[in-house]
């Protein structure tokens, strides 16, 4: 859920620009922060058990109204749609299971090493809080998948 002071400071935001704090603004924030990273879909799901009527389009409008405030970002994580989190959730890597689906969180320090090491090598800066790894969960693995291997692979 929004914390209040969270609410108020996105409130205040939204006053400057000459934007009300919505129900529906509130809604698809607090669908955003319950489901820790979501896509659009998955969102309006959540937030269509509270209020049916609203549409995907206006989840769309919210979200991207949200990250142009600074209060949620988005990644890609393979091939699927855009994933929302919310900003003030740590600095993170996505490390995305190919077999479950499953999406697991990891430090990004280790991938700040590979970051400069791209920088150095190819002049080129990275950033490595959009970064998404392909492979399988701890879980999937440990039933018998190949490493990185996708479900289709192994049969």
């Amino acid at each position: 859920m929004v914390t209040q002071r969270g609410s108020d400071v996105l409130g205040d935001a939204l006053r400057s620009r000459g934007l009300r704090m919505t129900p529906q603004r509130r809604l698809v924030l607090d669908a955003v922060q319950a489901l820790g990273h979501g896509t659009p879909e998955q969102v309006a799901e959540r937030v269509q058990e509270v209020v049916p009527s609203l549409s995907l389009s206006t989840v769309y409008r919210t979200l991207d109204l949200l990250e142009e405030m600074g209060v949620v970002s988005h990644t890609h994580l393979g091939h699927r749609a855009p994933t929302y989190h919310a900003v003030g959730h740590a600095d993170h890597i996505h490390l995305v299971c190919r077999r479950c689906g499953g999406v697991e969180e990891a430090d990004v320090d280790g991938a700040r090493a590979l970051a400069d090491e791209v920088r150095t090598r190819y002049g080129f800066s990275t950033d490595v809080t959009h970064l998404s790894l392909d492979g399988l969960c701890a879980h999937c693995l440990a039933a018998g998948g190949k490493h990185g291997a996708p479900a289709d692979a192994e049969d």
